[in-house]
Order: C-alpha cells, then sequence, then structure tokens
C-alpha cells in the first residue's frame, strides 16, 4: 500500500509488498516510466518511494496505476461528506477542485442530487483535511461515518418559504387580481418593509453562497439570484426616495420589490420542493438501511442474551423467532422456516430454508424458531456489500456528466456578460435604464445551472434505485450508460442458463472394467473440487469405499487429475481426450448418442488408455426460454459461449432459440470471442456465475454475475443479478435505456430551458417573477421527471399483482 507527502516537487510513497532488491528495481522502473517524473528512488529497508516530479508531472492517480501495474498496492481510502449550501452545478465544480486540490486526493466527485462527496484519497489524508478544503471553498461539509447518516441527507425546512409568501403576496396583488378588476397596490413604503425581510433576511442564503463564489473567484446561482434581486430592490429603493422628494408632483412611479421578493420566493420554493423530491430518489438506500436489525438474541457458554449488532463475532450462535428480522449471514443450524428476502433479491415469494442453507442478514424470518451460526457482520454482510454497491453507483457520475460539468464551469460567467450585454444594449437602443435594468434582472434570475447540476444525478439514482429494489446491482454509472446500448448478449451454460446442479445420468466403463470401479476413481479425483460435476459424482459415490488422492490438481478448462491407487489418472472433457491422443474405442458411438441426447460428457483417462465415461444431465432454468425470448423482443442478439460439448449445447440452445452456440470453449476463449464482437461493432454483454467466466465478464462491454456464483465472478461484473432469474438480465437493459432516456429528456429540457429563457429575457419579453418562477420550475421539473423511473416494473410485474417492488416499503412485524 502507499501513502503520500508532498514537499514541493518530491513526493513520498510507502510501498507494500516489496520483499527483495528486484521488487525495489520493478516499482523504480515503472514510477520513473511516468510522464514529468525526473527521478524515483526505492528504500527497501523503509519501504519508500520518493519522487522527484516536474512542473509538467502527471496527476497522482498516474503514480498509483503505474505501482499497481507493477504488480503493487497503493492503499487508498475512501471518504464520503455531505456538503452543504451547494445550489447548481456550479457549486459541484467549486467543491471538487477543492477537493482535488488536497495533498493526497486522487478523485472527487460531487453528486449534486445527493449532495454528497465521494473523495478517493491516499490513507493517510485525514477527513479534517477535506473538511478544511471545502470549508475554505464557502460549503461547510460533516464527515458521513456510515452509510445510514449517508442515506439521510437534511431537509430543507418549509417555514421560510411560508414566511416569504406571507410577505410577497400583498406585493403582488396587482398582477393576482387583475382577472378581478382588482389593481390596488400597497404604498411605496408599505412595499420597502415587506420586502427588506424577504431580501436580507429570508435571501441573506443568497449573498452568503454568493460571496463565498466571488471570494473563490466563481460564481453560481445563488450569486445569479443575489444580483438579479439586489438590482430590483435597488431600484425600488432609488425611485422611492426619488418620488419623495418629488412627493405632489404626478403619479407614483412603479417600484419593483415585489419582484425581488417574488423572485426569492419562487426560488425558495424551488429549492424546498427540489429537496423534497431528491429525498426521494434515495429511497432505496433508506430501504435497505432500514432492514439492519440493532439488536441480536445469542446464546454464548449457554446464556441467552440480547446484545448490539456491532457486538456479535463470527461463529456467534444467533437466535431468530418468527417475525423477526435476521441479524447476520449465517447458516442454519436448528430449525426449518420461510424466509422473505424480497428487498435483497426482489423475489416476492418467501424461500423454504432449514438446516444448513445460508440466510442473509435483513431478511424476515416467517413462522420457524432458528438458531443461526454466525458467517459474516458488519461489513462483510451481503446487505452491508449491497448498500456499498448502491452508493457507488448513486455517487457515480455518468461519463456524458463531464461535458455537463465543463459547461456549467463557464455558465456563470456568460450569463453576467450576457446580463452586462443586455442592460448596455438596452440604454444605447432605447435609452430607458429602468427597462434596461429589468431586462437585466430578468437574464440573471432565468439561468438556472441547477437543472443543468441535476439532471443526470438525478436520473442514476433513481434508475439504479429501482434496479436494486427488484435484485438487480448496477456496480456505477459506466454500466448504467453502457447497459442501454448492448447489442449481443452471451451466455455462459452450466449455472447460467441451466441450475448448475447436474446430477450423474449414466456410467460406461471400457471393456473389461467394472463400473463400480469407475465410479470410485472417478470419486477419488474429485474429493475436493466444489464444481456442480463433482458435486455430482461424489453424491453418487455415497457408500462406495473411495481411495484416496494424492496430487490433485485443476486442469484449466479441461477437468482434473491425480494420482489414485499408484496410478496418475485424469477426468475431463473430450477436448483433455483429443488432447492426449486417446481411442475412445466402443465407447465413442455411445458418447456420441448421450450428447445428442444433452448430456454432458466426461472421461476417466489413464496415462495410456480410457478407463469410463461419465454423462450429467443438467436442467434448463425455468426462466431462460422467457429471458431469450425478452432479449429478442428488445432486438437483441443471443449467443452461448461454453467448455460444455457440442451436442449438450446444442441441445440447449435449440431448447432456448438461441441459434448461435460455440461449445468446447476454454475461460480465455470465451474472452477472445466476446474480443472479436466487439471489434466488429457490437456492443456485448456477457452473463456468468463461475470462476472460469471471469476473463469473459472483463472482456465485455457490460458484465452480468449471477449471485451466489463465484465471487471472481462478481467482483468482475459491472451488474450483479441478486436472484437466478434471468429475465432479470433483459428487465436490466430495459431499464438502462430508460434511465439513458430521462437522463437525455433531463439535458434536452436544462440546455432547452436557457437557451430559450435567457434570450427572451434579454429582450424584455419576461419579466423578473415569471423568470424566478421558471427558474424554480427548471429543477423542479428536471428532479420530478427523473422520479418517474420509480414507476417502472417489469413486463412480468405488469402482468401480476402486486408488484415484488411493492414489498420495498413493508417493515418488519
Amino acid at each position: 500500500m502507499a501513502s503520500i507527502t508532498t514537499t514541493d516537487s518530491t513526493l513520498r510513497l510507502q510501498i507494500e509488498g516489496m520483499s527483495c532488491a528486484s521488487c525495489v528495481g520493478r516499482v523504480e522502473k515503472a514510477l520513473r516510466a511516468v510522464p514529468g517524473v525526473a527521478q524515483a528512488e526505492v528504500n527497501l529497508a523503509t519501504e519508500q518511494a520518493t519522487v522527484h516530479a516536474g512542473a509538467d508531472a502527471q496527476p497522482l492517480m498516474a503514480l498509483v496505476e503505474a505501482v499497481g501495474q507493477a504488480g503493487y498496492g497503493v492503499a487508498t481510502a475512501e471518504h464520503r461528506l455531505q456538503i452543504e449550501g451547494m445550489t447548481c452545478a456550479s457549486c459541484v465544480g467549486r467543491v471538487e477542485k477543492a477537493l482535488r486540490r488536497v495533498p493526497g486526493v486522487i478523485e472527487a466527485s460531487v453528486n449534486l442530487a445527493s449532495e454528497q462527496a465521494t473523495v478517493q484519497a491516499l490513507s493517510t489524508v485525514a477527513p479534517q483535511a477535506l473538511l478544511a478544503a471545502t470549508a475554505a471553498a464557502g460549503y461547510p461539509a460533516r464527515a458521513l461515518g456510515d452509510a445510514r447518516a449517508a442515506a439521510e441527507p437534511a431537509g430543507a425546512p418549509w417555514w421560510p418559504v411560508a414566511v416569504a409568501a406571507a410577505l410577497t403576496l400583498p406585493m403582488l396583488a396587482p398582477m393576482l387580481g387583475q382577472p378581478f378588476g382588482w389593481h390596488w397596490m400597497p404604498p411605496g413604503w408599505v412595499q420597502l418593509l415587506l420586502a427588506t425581510p424577504v431580501q436580507f433576511w429570508l435571501g441573506a442564503r443568497f449573498y452568503r453562497a454568493g460571496w463565498a463564489a466571488l471570494r473563490a473567484r466563481s460564481g453560481n446561482m445563488d450569486l445569479l439570484v443575489a444580483l438579479g434581486t439586489s438590482a430590483a430592490f435597488g431600484l425600488s429603493l432609488y425611485l422611492l426616495w426619488q418620488s419623495a422628494g418629488h412627493a405632489g408632483h404626478g403619479s407614483a412611479p412603479h417600484l419593483y420589490f415585489e419582484a425581488s421578493a417574488a423572485v426569492i420566493t419562487l426560488v425558495l420554493l424551488g429549492k424546498w420542493l427540489e429537496q423534497r423530491a431528491k429525498r426521494q430518489t434515495l429511497d432505496a438506500i433508506r430501504a435497505l438501511n432500514a432492514l439492519r436489525p440493532t439488536q441480536a438474541r445469542v446464546r454464548r457458554d449457554g446464556v441467552e442474551q440480547d446484545i448490539a449488532v456491532e457486538q456479535l463475532v463470527v461463529g456467534d450462535l444467533v437466535l431468530v423467532r418468527p417475525g423477526d428480522r435476521i441479524a447476520v449471514d449465517g447458516e442454519i443450524v436448528l430449525g426449518q422456516t420461510h424466509v422473505d428476502e424480497s428487498l435483497l433479491t426482489g423475489e416476492s415469494l418467501p424461500v423454504a430454508k432449514g438446516p444448513g442453507e445460508r440466510v442473509t442478514g435483513g431478511a424476515i424470518n416467517a413462522e420457524g424458531a432458528l438458531e443461526v451460526r454466525t458467517l459474516a457482520v458488519g461489513a462483510e454482510t451481503q446487505l452491508s456489500r449491497i448498500i456499498r454497491m448502491v452508493e457507488s453507483a448513486q455517487a457515480a457520475k455518468a461519463p456524458i456528466q463531464r461535458l455537463v460539468d465543463r459547461v456549467s464551469a463557464v455558465f456563470v460567467p456568460v450569463v453576467l456578460v450576457i446580463a452586462l450585454a443586455t442592460l448596455v444594449g438596452w440604454v444605447l437602443v432605447s435609452g430607458d435604464w429602468e427597462q434596461a435594468l429589468v431586462n437585466a434582472v430578468a437574464v440573471l434570475v432565468i439561468a438556472c445551472p441547477c437543472a443543468l447540476g441535476l439532471a443526470t444525478p438525478t436520473a442514476i439514482m433513481a434508475g439504479t434505485g429501482v434496479a436494486a429494489r427488484h435484485g438487480i446491482l448496477i456496480k456505477d454509472a459506466q454500466a448504467l450508460e453502457t447497459a442501454h446500448a448492448v447489442t449481443l448478449v452471451a451466455f455462459d451454460k452450466t449455472g447460467t442458463l441451466t441450475e448448475g446442479k447436474p446430477a450423474l445420468a449414466a456410467v460406461r466403463p471400457a471393456a473389461g472394467l467394472a463400473l463400480e470401479a469407475v465410479l470410485r476413481q472417478a470419486a477419488a479425483l474429485q474429493a475436493s473440487s466444489s464444481h456442480p460435476l463433482a458435486l455430482a459424482v461424489r453424491e453418487r459415490a455415497q457408500g462406495l469405499d473411495v481411495p484416496a488422492v494424492q496430487d490433485a490438481r485443476a486442469l484449466p478448462g479441461r477437468g482434473v487429475q491425480g494420482t489414485v491407487e499408484g496410478r496418475l489418472l485424469a477426468l475431463g472433457s473430450t477436448r483433455l481426450l483429443r488432447e492426449r491422443g486417446l481411442d475412445a474405442g466402443a465407447l465413442a458411438a455411445e458418447a456420441e448418442q448421450l450428447e445428442q441426447a444433452g448430456r454432458t460428457v466426461s472421461w476417466l483417462l489413464d496415462t495410456d488408455r480410457v478407463l469410463g465415461l461419465l454423462a450429467f444431465g443438467d436442467t434448463i432454468k425455468p426462466s431462460a426460454a422467457a429471458a431469450i425470448a425478452r432479449l429478442r423482443a428488445l432486438g437483441i442478439q443471443t449467443l452461448m459461449l461454453t467448455g460444455d460439448n457440442r451436442g449438450a449445447a446444442e441441445a440447449v440452445g435449440q431448447a432456448l432459440g438461441i441459434t448461435r452456440v460455440q461449445a468446447e470453449m476454454l475461460p480465455e476463449q470465451k474472452a477472445e470471442v466476446v474480443q472479436r464482437e466487439r471489434d466488429a461493432g457490437q456492443v456485448v454483454a456477457f452473463v456468468g456465475d463461475g470462476l472460469n467466466d471471469g476473463p469473459a465478464l472483463a472482456a465485455a462491454s457490460c458484465g452480468f454475475a449471477m449471485a451466489g456464483g463465484a465471487d471472481v465472478a462478481t467482483e468482475t461484473a459491472d451488474i450483479t443479478l441478486m436472484r437466478g432469474d434471468l429475465r432479470l438480465v433483459a428487465d436490466a437493459l430495459d431499464l438502462s435505456r430508460r434511465t439513458s432516456a430521462k437522463i437525455r429528456q433531463n439535458l434536452w429540457w436544462a440546455f432547452g430551458y436557457n437557451a430559450l429563457g435567457i434570450p427572451l429575457a434579454a429582450l424584455g419579453l419576461l419579466n423578473p417573477v415569471i423568470a424566478g418562477g421558471a427558474m424554480a420550475l427548471s429543477s423542479v421539473s428536471v428532479v420530478g421527471n427523473a422520479l418517474l423511473l420509480r414507476r417502472w416494473r417489469s413486463v412480468e410485474q405488469r402482468q401480476d399483482t402486486p408488484p415484488a417492488a411493492a414489498l420495498v416499503h413493508r417493515s418488519a412485524p
């Protein structure tokens, strides 16, 4: 792992994993290869690297990646901060810029919708340094210690909106009463008394945030509102003073106190509505956090006691009463029950559980009392991992957001220039400086970078949230954005399209050998394997005297071999048979018949001859055919890539309607096929569950892993399906398309609103009150449009009532 301190252009990194002088050379070579690095020296004794970098040095991430590529780690920590005072996309850019300036920070990403910052930094960076940086930029922050706190941003109070509206409404009397012939307007001094608290008390937040932006040589929505309303208030004050000096000389002038007060009131109302709507985008995290029990009943040394969940340790015996939430990930030791896992997997029906079966923390125990042996606690539980994944996806930025960020960085300065040009232009053309100032105020008020900043993150948060409620965990925003463009889905077979629980259907010994001898030797070779075929062999061999095996080892993509009863034997695929050049003899015809019937055939081999064959049968998942049909309806092609024999693979493909089938493939060959399809222009998703699916999942444009499969599959994949229902693949792609559509709609609205509103204001076609209302409406519209994703349901849920997603808000008994 590595940590860094900075002294001018000298960086010091603490390296972990070095063991000899060769390691030192590799790290030095890797660091020196980074552009901008003048010199790098590594000390094996202190495990430190000293890097001398020039002014044109690459960012810290380049050094971190170089150390990683050399085979050594870089210790990083993720900090989550709750940011206060952000109002628009310009604020996001300022906070990110301030955080990235902190020495040791690798990357910082700020989400306007959740008002949170996610900072990746070296492990020695203290949270206090990050908080100080945001405070200096004008945005106080607090560190979030856990997901429960992260899920609950502070709600905006309602009373400032109510007070502002009460003070403003009397000044809007002529506008509101015009249809009824009511034109009375309070006297100027009354308007001043009503508008002053709105402007300088309730509107003080705009001055504070705008001043902070100015000090940072930047701009934001608050600065625009403060400038615009101050100009309207100042103009009204001047006109009121002027009219007081000419009392009795004509009618009273029109004042603009109502414009400044109405704009502040409408913006406050818009921010309050926006805050309420943004909180709804966090429903998924809030619902998952609600699953976390706080107490557990354990039996220690024969004594039952209630303790805090944080005090549990692996191995504790937890007692779960009927109706309680299960507190830990564990294995049932005693008891039979049904478990409701709907919030974790999206599966609406309770699942039967008994001794020896796993249960997950957060699930609800139905009718039976259970004793559960603890296997995972705290951050290692499945629920904690799910929450982290959903949080990461909601905090991440989609690639398209980077364009928005660049636009937002220059948005406020451009608006200020347009407002100044409007003021000067109207004065030069009409000579009416009063009208010119009003139009300039309208430009300042109508312009809102807030909608730009909210357009993408609110859609991503809503999309990933509804996906989590349906048992689809999306790793990051990049995966969500990629999935909508998928044109080809490639499937693994065993454990993905099939149940992955094959049974031994036939054993055929070679001439002169006994069936029992073949089964004993095959079981010996599979004694330590967890492969589904190995489990089927061992189950069939129960009761037999299975000999011991020595030097057992896996043959990747082929099978397993080891020494049994003094002979080197192997059990593997037809590929292994061919590679060893052995003749199947009379068993060849029988093997062909079994393969045509959809059986998977394995061969038991001695060094010089075939000892027998074993045929396995697997069951196609009930959801597989419907999933393939759904993908076809979406216009997506399908492909099967499997290490199984061609006969078994084609039988499954024919049953499911998959016309493209490639069989007898090694893991690296699956990855090569996926890469070839990508090179041919396809956007490829790969769906798998096993250890050998890792390369293909990594090679795919978007990888889908089935939960319950190998850890390497779920770690490599972009999307994890929490239950074995393959229809979730089509659901994930459909939801991705809808989320991407919402992002496009939001961006179109945000850009279009400003592109239309600013010219209208500059031309004098919008008064400041209408401009303020439109600005408030723009942000609320963007968030509201994103929240429509919460109404999404799968095809099956649209046909069945009630939908599984409705169970999200069910509380524990």
